[in-house]
């Protein structure tokens, strides 16, 4: 009875949790975030046309990672893909009704991925060729872009002719995005390199991009514990934040890191799921990554905190890593150790949000679960006397996100509390008072 009363609140929570977590489909932190692509026809041929496509991550701080983006559409006719600049598609179809010259692709519903770095010369154009990663907005804007050139035939050879693709649809690398038609807008501008001549595609349409934590994945993927120099409290990540062990329907699969087959089991995901699948070490929350929270320091003027990643997850390194922190106190930020920093500002002049990254070559890869799958940095912040307190959990973060998707935090109620030092000067007048009180009496009968 006991055993399935826990295990009846142990799903009650991760509900409870669960649907918090549905409410994320809107950044608030990002409320303009998308991948933008954009298709420019920039010469016909005898039965269709050539274009560059471009795509644009203009997310603050979600990125894309190995193994990279894909991008699959359906085309609207019989269009086949004769050749491509920068990019392939992952299969070519059946080509059967061709002599002579073979597409490079048939399909109706044909993917496309980037080529790795070290193609040759002669097959890429701009911005291709990074394996299908691209960079957060905020942190390198001139690797946010990817573009690869495709020759379209059997197509329109006019502007009133041409039909745009449709259906389309990114993958980077698993799900989460929902793309919108296409969409004719104002041919684009060419700036040439002597910047004294502009040309200009002869046909534009843009298709947007947007991202769902919970198309994501059904679980989320990042919790947050939190400490403090006057509490011995240590709060951890809520049970079953990820998931639970034992509930296959709830997270993935889980080991133990003193297992005798462990280098086997990371290396062999099974033939049901994907390299990218999470293998994460067994523990109460069953996160990939717990974000932990120290307030570690209280000077006059000042206080310092301690913010540590660790990965739990023996399946992934997540290289160009970031945390979307929010605190009131990031506009007094004076220092920072180990981190970039910068100021994330939604909403004007409420500077309340910072993007926290890896140092270049230092920190920015953050390995697989095991003794090196963590980075660490400190935060040093200025006291505005006006609202600065330890008291009621102030001190601690009021959301984050890794990588884009925001953690579980613990309940409000579970905070590391100020010990109320007005409650033992009320104790120690109480029995100082009662043992004047005593002495009197005593005196009296004396």
């Amino acid at each position: 009875m006991h055993s399935a009363f826990a295990s009846l609140l142990l799903h009650v929570l991760h509900f409870n949790s669960f649907t918090v977590y549905l409410s994320e489909a809107y950044d608030p932190l990002d409320p303009n975030g998308n991948i933008t692509i954009k298709w420019d026809i920039i010469s016909w041929t005898p039965d269709g046309y050539v274009a560059v496509v471009t795509m644009n991550n203009f997310q603050k701080y979600r990125h894309i990672s190995a193994p990279g983006w894909s991008l699959g559409w359906t085309w609207a006719k019989k269009e086949v893909i004769w050749s491509m600049v920068g990019g392939q598609t992952t299969e070519q179809g059946d080509c059967s009704r061709f002599k002579g010259n073979i597409p490079h692709c048939c399909k109706k519903n044909p993917i496309v991925v980037d080529l790795l770095p070290g193609t040759p010369y002669n097959q890429q154009i701009a911005n291709c060729c990074k394996g299908g990663v691209l960079s957060s907005w905020a942190q390198d804007q001139s690797k946010a872009v990817a573009a690869f050139q495709i020759s379209v035939g059997s197509a329109g050879t006019t502007n009133k002719t041409v039909k745009l693709p449709q259906s389309f649809t990114l993958q980077a690398p698993g799900p989460g995005y929902t793309c919108s038609p296409a969409k004719i807008v104002k041919p684009t501008q060419f700036i040439q390199s002597d910047k004294r001549r502009v040309t200009q595609a002869l046909m534009t349409w843009n298709v947007t991009c947007t991202y769902s934590q919970f198309l994501a994945q059904r679980t989320p993927t990042c919790c947050v514990s939190l400490s403090s120099f006057y509490n011995d409290t240590v709060v951890p990540c809520s049970t079953c934040a990820c998931g639970c062990q034992g509930n296959s329907s709830l997270t993935g699969d889980c080991v133990n890191p003193d297992s005798p087959h462990l280098a086997s089991v990371v290396s062999n995901p099974g033939p049901d799921k994907s390299s990218i699948t999470p293998l994460v070490r067994c523990t109460r929350h069953m996160c990939p990554i717990r974000v932990h929270w120290h307030v570690k320091l209280n000077y006059k003027e000042y206080w310092r905190v301690k913010v540590t990643v660790t990965n739990f997850n023996y399946r992934m390194n997540y290289s160009d890593w970031n945390l979307v922190v929010q605190h009131p106190n990031f506009d007094n930020l004076t220092q920072l150790f180990s981190f970039n920093y910068q100021s994330i500002t939604p909403y004007g002049s409420i500077n309340d949000t910072a993007m926290l990254w890896g140092v270049k070559f230092y920190n920015d890869f953050l390995m697989h679960a095991g003794s090196d799958g963590n980075v660490q940095s400190e935060l040093l912040f200025k006291k505005d006397k006006s609202t600065f307190t330890f008291d009621k959990g102030w001190a601690f973060p009021r959301r984050v996100y890794f990588n884009g998707d925001v953690c579980v935090m613990p309940p409000p109620d579970a905070y590391p509390w100020l010990p109320n030092a007005g409650s033992r000067q009320e104790v120690s007048l109480l029995v100082l008072m009662m043992t004047s009180l005593v002495a009197l009496v005593l005196h009296a009968y004396a």
